[in-house]
C-alpha cells in the first residue's frame, strides 16, 4: 500500500507525463460518447423468520452473527456539506457549458444528490491551479500556465454557486512565484464569483513536488522546475507568507499537501498564518503511476487499506482542530496518476467509497471531495450536450457516494454497533436528528451474510435498500434500492425497490448477498 506522500508525488508524475491538461480544449457542445446506463438489476435475498439462536436470542435466523446498535450516539454531529466534487478548472465548462444561464441541469443534480437539502462544497482545482492564471496586462504568459482564465469562465462559476447555493474552494496558482499573478487571480475570481460563495482559496497544489517534477518543458526540451531541488518546507513556509499577504480578504485554504513531511510541520504552519480557515490535503489509497504497481480490487478492499488512510487523515484533523481550523481531503479518489479502470470503473470502488466515507467521519476529518477529471479513469461522471440538452453517465462508485449520502444525512451522528464481524464485513451505524437510525451493512466477500440486527428502541417496520451491482469487477448494471441514475436528469430513476422488514422476535433479519452493501432504516421513539 503506498503512502500518502507515494501517492501524491507518482500521482504528479503520471499527470506531466499524460499531460493532463494540455489537451486542446474542446468545445462543451461536441458530441460525447456516454457509457450506457444500464438497466435496472436487484439481487435480494429472502429472509424469513427462523428458529432462535438460543435461550437468550430470539432473532430470526439461526445461522445469523447478532449485531447490536448502540442506544446513544458516540460521533460528533457530521457538518453539513461533508461529501461534495472536486474536479480541475477546465472541467467547470466541460461538465456545466459556458453559458452561465443555461448550466448544465445533469449534473447540477449530481452534485445535490450527495449533500441533499445543504450547502454543497464544490472545489475547484488540482493540478490545473498552478497551470491556470488569469491574464496580467504587460506580463508574459509564464511558461508553466497553459490554461486562461476570463469573465465568462467566473460568471459560470458564479452560476453554479448560485444555483446550488454551493460553496466553492477555488485554487489560486502558487507555483508560478509571484504575488502580481496570485493577486491578480484571485481578486478576478473574488470579483466575479463573489466572496459569498467562496469557502476558502487554496494556494497552490503539493508543493512539495515543486522541485522535484517539472513546471513545463522548453521548446529546446528542456525541463524547467517550479522551484530549486533544494526546496524545502521552511522555503514553503516563507514562499506561502510573503504571497498571501497579497490575496483579498477571504479565507485562505492550505497546505494543499499529500507529503508526510510536509503535514508533520501542519502545527507550526498553522500557528504562523492565521488567515489559513481550512487545512487541505490530498489522499489516494493506491497508486497506478508505472506498469510494475498495477492496483487491484483486492487491495483497493483490504480492511487495513481504509483504516490506514482514515488513521492517517484523522491525526492531521485532531492537528488542526487544535488550532481551531477545519480539515477537508479536499481531493481523494480510489486510484492515483488518472486512475485504473479496472478498479476505478468497478463496483468495488462503490463499497469502498461508501466504507472510506465512514472511515473518515469517524476519523473527525470534516469533509470530503472526490476528484473527477473528464477525459480519464478516475472519472466518476461523463457529460455530454447535443442539440441544447444534455445527459450524464456515472462510474459505480458514484452509487457509494450517494448511498453515503443517504445513510449519513447531515447533522447526524455515528453509533456503535457490538457483535462479531465476519471477514469481508464492515458495519456502520448513524442516529439522524429526525429519530431515524441507518445502518449500512457492506460485504465484499463472495458468501451472502446473515444477520439479526437488534435495534434498541425500534420496533416498528424497517426499510431496506440494496446497493447492487454483478459483482466486485462489474462496471455496469449498478443499482441502489433498484434505480439507476437517469442520464437525462441525474437523478435516480427506475421502480424503487426499497423493502419493509418487520423484526423478528426483537431483531430484523437482515441477508446481505456477497458483493453488496445493505442500508436499513428505522425509527427510534
Amino acid at each position: 500500500m503506498s503512502t500518502v506522500e507515494d501517492t501524491a508525488q507518482e500521482r504528479r508524475a503520471g499527470y506531466r507525463r499524460g499531460a493532463l491538461g494540455r489537451a486542446p480544449r474542446r468545445r462543451v457542445t461536441r458530441r460525447r460518447r456516454l457509457a450506457a446506463v444500464s438497466a435496472i438489476a436487484l439481487a435480494l435475498a429472502s429472509v424469513g423468520a427462523g428458529c432462535a439462536r438460543s435461550a437468550g436470542s430470539a432473532g430470526g435466523n439461526a445461522s445469523a452473527e447478532v449485531l447490536t446498535v448502540g442506544r446513544s450516539a458516540a460521533g460528533r454531529a457530521l457538518p453539513a456539506g461533508f461529501l461534495g466534487l472536486s474536479f480541475e478548472f477546465r472541467g467547470l465548462e466541460e461538465y456545466l457549458g459556458t453559458d452561465p444561464s443555461q448550466l448544465n441541469p445533469v449534473f447540477a443534480q449530481l452534485i445535490r444528490n450527495l449533500a441533499p437539502g445543504q450547502r454543497p462544497v464544490v472545489r475547484i482545482g488540482g493540478d490545473s491551479t498552478d497551470w491556470t492564471w488569469w491574464p496580467v496586462p504587460h506580463l508574459r504568459q509564464p511558461g508553466g500556465v497553459h490554461y486562461s482564465l476570463d469573465t465568462r469562465w467566473t460568471q459560470v462559476a458564479r452560476a453554479l454557486a448560485r444555483s446550488l447555493r454551493a460553496r466553492l474552494l477555488i485554487g489560486i496558482n502558487f507555483e508560478a512565484d509571484s504575488r502580481v499573478i496570485a493577486a491578480r487571480e484571485a481578486n478576478s475570481i473574488v470579483r466575479g464569483v463573489g466572496s459569498g460563495s467562496i469557502d476558502a482559496l487554496e494556494l497552490g497544489n503539493e508543493p512539495e513536488l515543486y522541485g522535484g517534477f517539472s513546471w513545463f518543458r522548453t521548446p529546446a526540451g528542456v525541463h524547467v522546475l517550479g522551484r530549486p531541488r533544494s526546496y524545502s518546507f521552511q522555503d514553503y513556509l516563507s514562499d506561502f507568507s510573503h504571497i498571501a499577504a497579497a490575496l483579498p480578504h477571504v479565507p485562505i485554504a492550505g497546505p494543499s499537501s499529500g507529503s508526510a513531511k510536509y503535514l508533520a510541520g501542519l502545527g507550526d504552519y498553522l500557528s504562523h498564518e492565521p488567515r489559513v480557515r481550512l487545512v487541505a490535503v490530498h489522499a489516494y489509497p493506491l497508486r497506478h503511476c508505472t506498469h510494475s504497481q498495477l492496483p487491484t480490487i483486492a487491495a483497493l478492499l483490504a480492511p487495513e487499506t481504509t483504516s490506514a488512510l482514515a488513521a492517517r487523515i484523522g491525526a492531521y484533523a485532531s492537528v488542526a482542530h487544535r488550532h481551531g481550523v477545519a480539515l477537508r481531503l479536499d481531493e481523494t479518489n480510489s486510484v492515483s496518476c488518472g486512475g485504473y479502470p479496472a478498479v476505478t470503473q468497478s463496483f468495488g470502488a462503490a463499497l469502498w467509497a461508501l466504507g472510506e466515507l465512514f472511515a473518515l467521519d469517524k476519523a473527525g476529518v470534516d469533509g470530503v471531495n472526490f476528484h473527477t477529471v473528464p477525459d480519464d479513469s478516475q472519472h466518476l461522471i461523463t457529460t455530454g450536450e447535443t442539440g441544447g440538452k444534455w445527459t450524464a453517465a456515472v462510474q459505480p462508485e458514484y452509487y457509494g457516494l450517494m448511498a453515503f449520502a443517504q445513510a449519513a444525512p447531515a447533522g447526524s451522528r455515528l453509533i456503535r454497533v457490538s457483535g462479531h464481524l465476519l471477514t469481508g464485513v464492515q458495519v456502520y451505524a448513524t442516529a439522524a436528528v429526525n429519530h431515524q437510525v441507518h445502518v449500512v451493512i457492506i460485504n465484499t466477500s463472495s458468501r451472502t451474510r446473515a444477520f439479526d440486527l437488534r435495534i434498541p428502541g425500534s420496533t416498528g417496520v424497517a426499510v431496506r435498500t440494496t446497493l447492487s451491482g454483478r459483482g466486485l469487477a462489474a462496471q455496469d448494471n449498478v443499482t441502489l434500492g433498484g434505480q439507476s441514475i437517469d442520464p437525462a436528469t441525474g437523478a435516480l430513476g427506475g421502480t424503487p425497490a426499497a423493502h419493509p422488514l418487520a423484526p423478528v422476535g426483537g431483531s430484523y433479519p437482515v441477508s446481505v448477498p456477497g458483493a453488496s452493501g445493505v442500508l436499513l432504516t428505522a425509527s427510534r421513539g
